[in-house]
């Protein structure tokens, strides 16, 4: 089941005029603040009618302005979670999710299956207050879960989170991701979030849509950098040896999947015309110099591209061989 939209709306001097495809998995929208990613959200949970436009799920239609179809928000069972998780304070996290399965109205999951995806087992007996905002960023996630959704909204879900907290309710999301299969719309400014959880990304900019695609697709035009597939082959020493079309990387060893994405940026590769020596902590890998593009450089590293900043001062001719030196470790992307 897909989500379509299609929008058009003025607020002031704003324009909204977006359309894209969301599959199943999470579709992030992606871009600068004031781009229009609240609005499509909100839009299509039924908080905002459009000046024009079209939303369906599936074969339901949502909203149809030349129609005048425009359902209700309690009619488009759409499951949307806030920054904060909003959460009653009087009910403990038990009644919470269970005021969620209120809405189903039948069918849908259960309490227990919810709080087996999301881990909240032990937390049952807990009031909101005694939760930490990771937790409780899970219990609005099975509320919504539980009101058995035809699609989910998740606007800034880690906003107000540090980065501690963002780590512990990162992979329930992946798991929430891999197993359900309804469209999952995923509002951040985080591009390292966006490539860990997205299967699609929709970029925003002025209420328009400027590009979508695969997140390595969307990302390595938003940020300059590039995303290798990475192949876990021997961890030693505190040291996991990956695969890669690059060459052979390493990293410091920690919970590594199989199969990953590596996220190499070009602010974290240099060039050096000779072997760089004593440089610890960094990764040399033999390259050449293909082409220059503006402040770019593109490097051929084995069978794959990296981009590295122009240095200042002059350049090596294009075919010439380099060295590509990663500064620092590779960001590992849930693959």
């Amino acid at each position: 089941m897909s989500l379509s939209v299609s929008l058009a709306h003025s607020l002031g001097v704003f324009r909204l005029n977006a359309a894209f495809q969301a599959p199943p998995g999470v579709t992030a929208l992606f871009g600068p603040s004031g781009a229009g990613k609240t609005t499509v959200v909100n839009a299509v949970a039924g908080l905002l009618t459009p000046d024009a436009g079209r939303i369906e799920v599936g074969s339901t239609v949502l909203l149809d302005r030349r129609a005048g179809i425009d359902l209700p928000p309690h009619r488009r069972r759409a499951g949307y979670v806030f920054q904060d998780a909003r959460l009653f304070p009087h009910l403990n996290v038990r009644q919470n999710l269970l005021y969620g399965r209120w809405f189903a109205r039948g069918g849908g999951p259960e309490l227990a299956e919810v709080a087996d995806l999301l881990g909240l087992g032990a937390l049952l007996n807990r009031r909101p207050a005694a939760l930490s905002g990771g937790e409780a960023q899970r219990v609005a996630l099975g509320r919504a879960l539980l009101a058995r959704p035809r699609l989910l909204l998740l606007d800034e879900p880690l906003a107000a989170l540090d980065q501690a907290r963002k780590s512990e309710i990162l992979p329930w999301f992946e798991r929430l991701r891999d197993q359900t299969r309804i469209p999952i719309l995923y509002v951040s400014h985080s591009a390292e979030e966006i490539a860990r959880l997205a299967t699609t990304v929709v970029r925003l900019d002025r209420g328009r849509v400027t590009a979508q695609g695969t997140p390595s697709e969307v990302l390595d035009h938003a940020a300059p950098g590039v995303t290798l597939a990475a192949t876990l082959r021997d961890c030693c020493g505190g040291v996991a040896l990956l695969d890669t079309p690059a060459g052979p990387l390493s990293l410091p060893a920690a919970s590594l999947p199989r199969t990953m994405r590596l996220r190499i940026g070009a602010d974290t590769v240099l060039i050096a015309t000779t072997s760089p020596q004593g440089l610890l902590g960094a990764t040399v890998l033999p390259a050449m110099l293909e082409d220059v593009r503006g402040d770019l450089l593109h490097l051929r590293a084995g069978h794959a591209l990296l981009l590295a900043r122009r240095p200042p001062g002059p350049l090596p001719a294009p075919g010439t061989p380099v060295h590509a030196v990663l500064t620092v470790p590779p960001r590992v992307l849930a693959d």
